[in-house]
């Protein structure tokens, strides 16, 4: 195993004190539990977004702290879910005294968690609203969960909820204008190679120099089939076309089309991958009206990519345009 490590039980904790470092101006790291939060704390009046899950995926969820996005992030051990503990006070500090509204990714360990730090956020007089993000078309049930995974459309559900919290919406609004992202948007993923958790130190699984796997979560979880190497072209269409069939999209629908570098695929082929995807949306009369492609929910350093489809409307394309100042992802400032 070759990483930039010291002390494979201590990654977390040291690459969460090196962001912080970074980015001290827009986050604050907290530690004993760890959560991070946007600095300068919550926003009096404002609904705040908590999120969190186990880390290996960054820059999600950390990077997404801060305006227009998160108010805190809870991260877990590599692939783990953060416990109660951390996402309790977590949610105390994101509380701008209108309610908290929860991101929750769709693995049993971070929906009982969540579930039970929401149960006690509420008995300390905390509102709150939780919701679930299940956009994996790959699999119903997986070693992780059950039920369809949360990937790569979290992002896209925190940006556009972050947005609806910032501009004032009450709580139950934001956390329908989340529920409307889940309902609207779907992913699927594919590794060339797989990716090795340091305090494992061997790979999470075994892929031969000629296969593909399709399907993947991002820990690393087997998925639908495996094939053969094959250009990147026909690969787009393995991830779009389930996409597609599950979403349904018609003919004069908008979109916006997300491609997600699982941590160790160069961008160059990032956008190979999406100048098919844009050729067969086009074929199927389907507008690319916005677009994001880069590493920005991650499995470790896993070569490969997911493919990610929300269809839009006037409301979620002006909340996805809307000013955002985080590590990872700022416009519009």
């Amino acid at each position: 195993m070759k990483k930039l490590i010291n002390d494979p039980r201590a990654v977390v904790e040291e690459s969460l004190e090196g962001f912080g470092l970074a980015h001290g101006e827009l986050v604050e790291v907290h530690r004993d539990p760890l959560y991070v939060t946007r600095v300068g704390g919550a926003v009096p009046g404002k609904v705040g977004l908590v999120s969190g899950g186990g880390s290996g995926h960054e820059p999600l969820h950390a990077g997404y702290v801060g305006r227009g996005m998160l108010d805190a992030a809870v991260p877990g051990p590599v692939f783990t879910s953060p416990t109660p503990d951390q996402i309790i006070p977590a949610s105390r500090a994101a509380d701008g005294g209108v309610g908290v509204v929860l991101i929750v990714k769709n693995y049993t360990g971070d929906v009982l968690n969540f579930e039970t730090a929401a149960e006690l956020c509420e008995a300390e007089g905390i509102e709150v609203r939780t919701v679930l993000v299940n956009d994996d078309v790959a699999v119903e049930d997986s070693l992780y969960t059950a039920g369809r995974r949360g990937v790569a459309g979290t992002v896209l559900v925190e940006k556009i909820a972050g947005a609806a919290a910032e501009r004032g919406d009450a709580l139950d609004a934001v956390a329908a204008i989340a529920a409307r992202v889940v309902a609207n948007v779907r992913s699927m993923g594919l590794a060339l190679r797989p990716c090795t958790v340091p305090h494992a130190g061997r790979p999470s699984f075994e892929l031969g120099e000629d296969e593909i796997e399709i399907g993947i979560g991002i820990h690393g979880e087997p998925g639908r089939r495996r094939v053969g190497l094959e250009q990147a072209d026909a690969l787009a269409g393995h991830l779009l076309d389930p996409i597609l069939g599950d979403l349904g999209l018609d003919t004069g629908e908008r979109a916006l089309l997300f491609v997600n570098g699982m941590g160790g695929t160069p961008l160059s082929e990032l956008y190979i991958v999406f100048r098919r995807a844009c050729e067969l949306l086009a074929e199927r009369g389907v507008t690319v009206e916005r677009s994001l492609v880069g590493n920005y929910t991650t499995a470790l350093e896993m070569q490969g990519c997911s493919v990610t489809l929300l269809r839009l409307d006037n409301e979620l394309t002006a909340l996805w345009d809307a000013p955002v100042n985080t590590p990872a992802l700022r416009w519009g400032e």
